[in-house]
């Protein structure tokens, strides 16, 4: 994948989760906000922020979240940017971590 390819894989990865966080965030305490190529979820009682960033070089999208940075690779057979370790897509690992955080399920 050239650096072009990943910028418009991940543009439309951090579309397509900022708009399912959108969705959830009508049922809990987050609001996410897309905006200069990072996507940052707050959460409404707790100063805590988790940010999702494309990272041109490695042509991975990391997601610092629960002390932690995550780093995802895209995989061309699920079409998705995933996590390796445990092959969680974005969208499910993001979900894992605000179910941890709020302490409680949330499905995006």
């Amino acid at each position: 994948m050239d650096d072009r390819e990943f910028l418009l894989r991940a543009d439309e990865a951090l579309q397509d989760l900022n708009r399912r966080l959108a969705e959830a965030s009508d049922q809990f305490a987050f609001e996410s906000d897309l905006s200069s190529g990072a996507l940052v979820i707050e959460f409404e009682d707790a100063p805590v922020k988790f940010v999702v960033s494309p990272n041109s070089p490695v042509r991975q999208i990391w997601l610092s979240a629960l002390s932690k940075s995550f780093k995802l690779d895209w995989d061309p057979t699920r079409n998705a940017f995933v996590l390796v370790s445990t092959g969680q897509s974005l969208a499910e690992l993001v979900s894992a971590c605000l179910s941890q955080q709020l302490e409680e399920t949330v499905k995006l």
